[in-house]
């Protein structure tokens, strides 16, 4: 089953139980991966699971960008109902890697490429979230990436 029928599916289970916060996240998420199905069409290419979960993790990114947003602001209400609807979204991604695995991950990275001091980010960046996309956060990545470059 896809990531869209799963949606499908917990959609009508969520209509059916009552459950507001969780049918409304969930046809935000079944909008946004219609939005990028008809996207991908135009371009001739059909959707793969990559973009489906390169969709979910964009939901779960503007998810705590706007907690961290009105955290600041003191909207407690706001950061709670974001929160939750973070909770959902992650529910559909992959199992999100450990700093240890991530770490792992880069060193290889960098070995491969070659890659020997902080000017090398630019080399190493990419590829790292490339391999990691949906697995672990990029600020996660990213600041790992600059300390082993830092230590190389």
């Amino acid at each position: 089953m896809s990531l869209q029928e799963k949606i499908i599916v917990d959609l009508r289970t969520a209509m059916k139980s009552g459950d507001t916060l969780r049918l409304a996240t969930l046809r935000t998420l079944r909008a946004a991966l219609l939005e990028k199905q008809i996207e991908r069409r135009g371009s001739g290419a059909s959707m793969s699971a990559e973009d489906e979960i390169g969709v979910l993790v964009g939901a779960a990114k503007r998810r705590k960008e706007s907690i961290e947003q009105f955290g600041k602001g003191g909207r407690q209400d706001l950061v709670d109902q974001e929160s939750r609807e973070l909770a959902i979204i992650q529910e559909y991604l992959p199992q999100q890697m450990d700093r240890d695995e991530i770490q792992a991950v880069i060193r290889t990275i960098i070995q491969e490429s070659g890659a020997q001091s902080p000017a090398d980010f630019g080399r190493v960046m990419p590829v790292a979230m490339k391999q990691l996309k949906g697995k672990a956060d990029g600020k996660v990545v990213q600041d790992l990436v600059k300390e082993l470059l830092a230590r190389a």
